[in-house]
């Protein structure tokens, strides 16, 4: 089953597991409600065997639903994996499992075979006009993020001072459109840092490690 079809199983299960939940929830309630308020509400013993039948129904179909809508849940997350691992390609690695090849080694597997990264286009060497600045970013410790989106500077010489506190590679490139005009190395419980001359305008700043940016490892950073 493709992604797409696990996603709107997810949906109508989730729907529906809220919904009986938030039944369950308003029957108790009302029960509840009528029950401080007239004492001999539920004497009969017909209401009181259907009150308890409505109940069970209720909870077994919550409980349904949301065994469904946890394992479309654990599909989805599968199948979006996979797909990253078909993208970069995948490495087991010594706790179990696999890891998309790119994070591999840094979690107990062998780096893998990959291909050589594209090599930066070269920073404009021509001096912009301006103060530039010296700017900080840093990556977030347990996830595939940098700690903030915008940055901003001056034109001239930007530097980007890069702390990576995680174990796992990153680095940082700056772009304009499509052009990439300098990259940092890449770094991993360290600190590195990226220079270009820069005239006012917006840019990107983001990983090139395969598959961080699309994670939303990525800012923008405005020059003016």
């Amino acid at each position: 089953m493709n992604g797409s079809a696990l996603q709107v199983l997810a949906v109508l299960n989730g729907t529906a597991f809220y919904v009986l939940g938030g039944c369950l929830a308003g029957l108790a309630l009302l029960v509840t409600a009528v029950g401080l308020h007239n004492p001999r509400a539920f004497s009969s013993r017909s209401v009181s065997v259907g009150l308890i039948a409505l109940f069970a129904i209720l909870v077994a179909a919550t409980t349904t639903f949301a065994v469904r809508y946890s394992r479309n849940e654990q599909a989805d997350r599968r199948a979006k994996l996979a797909a990253e691992e078909a993208k970069v390609g995948a490495t087991p690695v010594a706790a179990g499992g696999k890891v998309p090849t790119p994070d591999a080694a840094a979690l107990g597997g062998p780096a893998g075979p990959s291909t050589p990264p594209k090599q930066a286009q070269p920073a404009s060497k021509q001096a912009v006009k301006g103060p530039g600045g010296t700017l900080k970013l840093a990556a977030d410790p347990t996830q595939i993020a940098y700690t903030t989106k915008a940055l901003s500077s001056k034109p001239g010489k930007v530097t980007i001072d890069f702390d990576n506190p995680a174990p796992i590679q990153h680095d940082v490139a700056i772009a304009r459109g499509s052009q990439q005009l300098a990259k940092s190395p890449l770094v991993s419980n360290g600190s590195t840092s990226v220079t270009a001359q820069l005239p006012p305008g917006k840019y990107v700043f983001y990983c090139t490690v395969p598959g961080h940016r699309q994670a939303g490892m990525q800012g923008t950073l405005t020059v003016k």
